[in-house]
């Protein structure tokens, strides 16, 4: 008897801070791939089908599937390289990665 199937690998690439499309906040946000590979005798052989690489949003939990050229783009930018514009995905509030927030000062609720 032979046991074959497939299965799915899902790695985690990188956590960005992105202003989500979804939401609006500014939030961390997972960069994912996931892999679908052939499997026989429960070892993962060969993959079988293209990468998909997808977004999250850690704040409110929306997820964006994004093309390889997209990922890799923000993958440089997680790893220091200069930010580029990439279309149909939020971008980093802020120019250049500054804090879009360091203007405002400390801000506390409990004084008028």
């Amino acid at each position: 008897m032979i046991i074959f199937g497939t299965s799915s690998k899902l790695m985690q690439l990188a956590m960005l801070n992105l202003l989500c499309g979804f939401c609006g906040n500014p939030a961390a946000h997972a960069l994912r791939k996931r892999v679908t590979k052939f499997s026989l005798f429960f070892i993962p052989l060969f993959p079988i089908a293209p990468a998909k690489h997808s977004l999250q949003c850690t704040f409110c939990g929306a997820h964006t599937e994004i093309s390889k050229e997209s990922a890799e783009q923000l993958l440089g930018q997680a790893q220091g390289a200069a930010p580029q514009a990439v279309a149909g995905i939020p971008q980093q509030p802020g120019a250049q990665g500054q804090n879009p927030f360091a203007d405002r000062g400390p801000q506390n609720p409990y004084q008028s």
